[in-house]
């Protein structure tokens, strides 16, 4: 029986051409060989299985190939190439930093980098795992990494970049590796399959590279599982079964049971799932999974976002049809807020029984806000009912034709009283509309009334007055009442307004006439005012005045030492000084005005003694004298 050899490692790939996923990168290094920039140090950075080692090892054994092809492919023939597929190549030397990660193995390292390639140009070291190395291994390796001898080349490979010393990342070229796709997966994984026989479906290849979250090592290992599992004949049932993996179908009838709003159904599925042994928390992450697909489906253009069998496409394409697209987004959003909420929640269980109920009445709620929104219709209908009730208001505007027939009105007579009240609220509504001809508003209410048609013309006047409106209140409506009322107060402010206006008109009649001494002689009035502030009222009794003009118009402008002052005084005091003296001087025609106290010229400052003592001497004959008769000498 031949040794059994793990799909991972018996179909790695040997050469660039070969490699899945990362046509970028193989690119790049192709392109450095073929010009001769090779670099003294490369990092190769990314996530588990996206093929860094083995890219390593592909660029080392094609640098030392000494017959490669035009486009850039190791022979596998030569000496070097042999070597390396045997195992016991000298040139091409594999560190793992997870094992070896003290200041010796780097020390030895540093040691074997010195001896020469005895095949080949190069010496390859492919560290692994890089990001293992202690804080003193890093600055060991430091200075080699930064100078290695000629025929030296590191590759550093390491899925955690951000472990790394910026020291060490600054010395070398940095290659991202990325995730491989589902569909590069799948296409791999066919391969694989008619390699080793095995039937299997476009289904449950795409389950397992899910599965494998883009890691292309983890889905040749969960194939040789499945294998192993189903046998050659592989079922995609088995392969949920064998994986623990959710079906597709689960979520279809869920949304199904959405529609209906068949709450119940969506419970017992999701009963049945966990009786199955699924954790709830990834039921939910696939319902929102899901969701997005239909999403994803139900706009056109985004079918490139879909990695999924065509077979599923249609699917999924066939129930987004069914879906309105707010109830797909409104569901995502509940699906999303329970995966947040779910660690959170003392009974996870309810918590997400209670999501899928809430899924469940989505398609319901359109059917109930129509109701809701109608009624505030009906209720406004009525409100907008009376305006065309007074409309027959202008029935009445043949009432004056029938001036000379009064028998009418007296016919009106008999009828109860609330009733000629009734017809008079309406034209009183009419007035507001036709806000252009108010006279014949008022026109048609005293026509109605029983009185000649002689009495309206006069009645237009003690229509104003509120007191026959507001004695029968109990009788009339109540809007003729709150008009009464209004017509009541607008007089009332009227009188008021007149009522102020008259004393400053007696005060300006009586006023004498104002002079330039009265008011330097009544401006310390004002300062006393402010006596309680000391420095306003020091700053007011000292200041100078000008005074401008005569009675009819006088400006009085007092002055102050700078202009923070003079900003402060118009800005808070003003107003206050200009009514105080106004009040003082018994005038309103006098207004106030600020400046600024011109600055006089500059005198010089004297700093030097000598100059100090020449001011004193002038300033004092004495001083001078008894300086020139002890003979002093001023420096």
């Amino acid at each position: 029986m031949a040794q059994y050899i793990v799909s991972a490692r018996k179909y790695r790939p040997d050469s660039f051409g070969t490699l899945i996923g990362q046509d970028n990168i193989a690119l790049t290094l192709k392109n450095s060989i073929l010009r001769g920039q090779l670099a003294h140090a490369y990092l190769f950075c990314g996530p588990r299985g996206v093929g860094k080692t083995t890219t390593a090892r592909i660029f080392a054994k094609m640098i030392n190939c000494s017959n490669p092809s035009e486009d850039m492919e190791p022979c596998g023939t030569c000496e070097s190439c042999l070597s390396f597929a045997e195992g016991r190549s000298y040139c091409i030397h594999e560190l793992d930093a997870a094992s070896n990660n003290g200041v010796e193995d780097i020390k030895a390292l540093m040691d074997q980098v010195r001896v020469p390639p005895q095949v080949g140009r190069y010496s390859v070291y492919i560290i692994d795992e890089v990001h293992m190395l202690s804080q003193q291994a890093f600055n060991a390796f430091l200075k080699t990494l930064e100078e290695p001898p000629a025929h030296a080349i590191f590759i550093l490979a390491t899925t955690e970049k951000h472990k790394i010393l910026p020291t060490i990342l600054s010395r070398c070229q940095t290659y991202d590796f990325n995730r491989i796709t589902v569909e590069n997966i799948v296409r791999n994984l066919r391969m694989v399959a008619s390699s080793e026989s095995v039937t299997i479906d476009d289904e449950s290849l795409h389950v397992i590279a899910h599965k494998a979250d883009g890691a292309m090592r983890d889905a040749l290992t969960i194939f040789d599982q499945t294998v192993a599992f189903c046998g050659t004949d592989v079922k995609y049932q088995d392969v949920l079964r064998n994986l623990n993996v959710l079906d597709y179908e689960y979520s279809f009838s869920l949304v199904d049971a959405f529609l209906k709003g068949d709450y119940p159904s969506a419970l017992l599925t999701f009963d049945e799932i966990l009786t199955k042994g699924f954790n709830a928390l990834h039921f939910v992450a696939a319902l929102s999974s899901h969701l997005r697909d239909l999403i994803v489906s139900k706009s056109g253009g985004l079918e490139a976002l879909l990695e999924l069998p065509e077979s599923l496409k249609m699917k999924y394409k066939e129930q987004a049809d069914r879906c309105q697209l707010s109830f797909l987004y409104d569901a995502l959003g509940v699906t999303t807020q329970c995966e947040s909420g779910y660690r959170a929640s003392v009974n996870p269980r309810l918590h997400i029984e209670f999501a899928l109920m809430r899924l469940s009445f989505l398609q319901a709620k359109p059917a109930v806000q129509p109701t809701v929104a109608v009624q505030p219709t009906v209720a406004v209908q009525p409100s907008v009912a009376p305006q065309p009730a007074p409309q027959p208001a202008p029935a009445p505007k043949p009432a004056p034709a029938p001036t000379s027939a009064p028998t009418p009105a007296p016919a009106e007579q008999p009828s109860p009283g609330p009733a000629p009240v009734s017809e008079q609220a309406p034209a009183v509504q009419a007035q507001p509309q036709p806000a252009v001809q108010p006279t014949p508003a008022v026109q048609p209410a005293p026509a109605v009334q029983p009185q000649p048609a002689a009495q309206p013309a006069v009645q237009p006047q003690p229509a104003v007055q509120p007191s026959p409106v507001s004695e029968p209140a109990p009788e009339q409506p109540r809007e003729r009442r709150t008009r009464a009322a209004r017509a009541v107060t607008t007089v009332s402010v009227k009188s008021m307004m007149d009522d102020a206006a008259k004393p400053v008109e007696e005060v300006v009649a009586t006023n004498d006439a104002i002079t330039a001494d009265a008011v330097h002689a009544k401006w310390p009035e004002l300062a006393k005012c402010y006596q309680d502030k000391p420095r306003l009222f020091s700053m007011l009794s000292t200041t100078k005045l000008k005074v401008i003009g005569d009675a009819d118009a006088m400006v009085v402008t007092f002055r102050v030492e700078n202009e923070a002052q003079k900003d402060w005084v118009v800005s808070k005091l003003l107003h206050d000084l200009e009514g105080r003296f106004r009040r003082i001087m018994g005038s309103p025609n006098i207004t106030l005005g600020v400046d600024v106290t011109p600055d006089d010229a500059p005198q010089q400052r004297i700093y030097m003694p000598s100059d100090k003592a020449k001011v004193l001497m002038a300033d004092n004959a004495e001083v001078n004298a008894l300086v020139t008769d002890l003979k002093l000498e001023i420096k």
